[in-house]
């Protein structure tokens, strides 16, 4: 059986475009990959990983000739008009010469509940109202409620809830590992603790939230540590006690118990008159079941002149 002219040409462009597309896998695969991971050694995941390449290789072999060139025109807009950045050097932006008053959506905050509550009621009309108000308003201490609403039965609201955490949290991955780079990439023995602030203040209100998978979860609290350990090496006096209460919370629900004790001798030791000098040890020598240590950290509280809060005049009523 012969091939028409017509036939081998057809032909001939199948087994040219199959190997254009395994010429496109081969490369990307064993030198793009690899190059942009030794750049972004910290990152949490590469836009053009291993997996983008082969679901990218089966398009073009499913759709030959026009998925090999939309792939490289798309490419060469990339490197030639969205690749560089808008130069902002003259561009000055000042609010404080602005003041906007906004009128109150008194409509809308009387359609406001929790979102826990609507969940509690599967009351799908006030629970999709809770996700659009959030959606509207700042997102950034509610996403503990939004995570609770993905098992939610009713699939709209799921969808709003992992709309909203897939974005903040892409959004909080990329800013910490920028941040996390920048202070790596400071000189050694450098004084400058701008980036270990930045990525501090950053991390604690999101990770307090425990809006991540345990394992991620993890391994953001060490990267939090890791920058605590190097602003208290440069400027112990900039960590407020805040933020050694954070990081002890976090390192105790990571149970690294050893590290926690020794973050809460150090909040010791710089702030002996906050209350949270005495929670963190309580809370870590309850968790490990260390009786002896507990009950006298416990009456060490009870002696001082510190302003206790509810919760502690309720655990110190509780164990008295």
């Amino acid at each position: 059986m012969t091939l028409t002219r017509e036939e081998h040409l057809f032909v001939m462009m199948l087994l040219i475009n199959l190997a254009v597309a395994a010429a496109y896998l081969i490369c990307g695969l064993f030198i793009a990959v690899p190059i942009r991971k030794k750049k972004n050694e910290e990152a949490e995941f590469l836009y053009d990983g291993r997996k983008t390449y082969i679901i990218r290789f089966f398009i073009m072999v499913l759709c030959p000739v026009v998925a090999p060139v939309f792939f490289f025109v798309t490419h060469l807009l990339y490197l030639t008009i969205f690749r560089f950045q808008v130069n902002l050097e003259d561009v000055i932006f000042d609010k404080s010469r602005v003041k906007t008053q906004v009128k109150a959506n008194e409509e809308r905050e009387r359609n406001v509940i929790p979102v826990e509550d609507a969940l509690a009621v599967s009351d799908e009309k006030n629970l999709r109202v809770a996700m659009m108000n959030i959606i509207k308003g700042d997102m950034q201490e509610s996403l503990s409620s939004v995570a609770l609403a993905l098992n939610s039965e009713d699939s709209e609201s799921a969808h709003y809830a992992a709309s909203i955490l897939s974005d903040r949290l892409n959004e909080f991955r990329m800013g910490v590992h920028k941040l996390y780079r920048q202070m790596k990439e400071e000189d050694q023995g450098s004084e400058q603790i701008e980036y270990e602030v930045a990525l501090i203040a950053y991390m604690e209100d999101f990770l307090s939230q425990r809006v991540f998978m345990d394992l991620e979860q993890d391994r953001f609290v060490r990267m939090l540590e890791e920058a605590m350990e190097l602003l208290y090496e440069k400027n112990a006096s900039r960590i407020t006690p805040e933020w050694y209460e954070g990081l002890c919370m976090r390192l105790l629900e990571s149970r690294n118990f050893e590290n926690v004790e020794k973050w809460c001798i150090r909040l010791e030791e710089q702030y002996p008159n906050e209350l949270c000098a005495y929670t963190c040890r309580l809370k870590l020598y309850f968790t490990v079941k260390n009786r002896d240590a507990f009950f006298q950290t416990l009456n060490a509280l009870k002696n001082s002149n510190i302003i206790i809060d509810s919760d502690t005049l309720e655990m110190i009523r509780i164990f008295s």
